[in-house]
């Protein structure tokens, strides 16, 4: 867990290290899958009433499918976070900061983490530059070898003169 007493920061800014494993539950429901888990570094420290600063790092690997050939992709992810904890609702409205209760002993940096897990991981990825994809038609990964299916007719736009003759009003 990648929680910190308050008490502690009374003696001054804490160093947090850890990992949450891919199947953590707040990693549920997530567009893509953890090849492993997230590492997480960083530096807690006050800054005012109630108010605590968190900056730190995350990495991961995490498999996505390609957007062509829906082969699986293993992709590192790594992002800088930067995370307020406050009970203020005004500063609420920041995206960057995360509500703490009053009466709250303990901070815990894992919300931040999944949201800025979520932001750094690339929407798209393909497996290689030149994925071929699969067949409309067939659904045959053009990467192994092309498929048997006749090439797509020309779709390009003609000019409606050239349809004139085909089409009856």
């Amino acid at each position: 867990m990648l929680q910190v007493d308050i008490r502690e920061l009374a003696r001054g800014p804490v160093d947090i290290a850890g990992e949450l494993a891919g199947n953590y539950p707040l990693f549920a429901g997530l567009d893509f899958v953890l090849a492993g888990p997230v590492q997480v570094r960083g530096r807690l420290q006050a800054a005012g009433e109630g108010r605590f600063y968190w900056h730190g790092r995350l990495s991961a690997q995490v498999t996505e499918q390609c957007r062509r050939c829906l082969a699986p992709v293993a992709v590192n992810v790594a992002a800088d976070i930067g995370a307020l904890f406050t009970p203020d609702p005004e500063a609420l409205e920041d995206p960057e900061s995360y509500p703490l209760a009053r009466d709250a002993t303990l901070i815990d940096v894992a919300p931040a983490v999944r949201e800025e897990l979520i932001l750094a991981v690339p929407r798209y990825v393909l497996c290689h530059e030149d994925c071929r994809g699969l067949c409309p038609r067939c659904g045959h990964d053009l990467n192994a070898a092309p498929c048997g299916c006749a090439p797509a007719a020309d779709l390009r736009w003609r000019p409606l003169a050239a349809l004139k003759d085909k089409l009856r009003f």
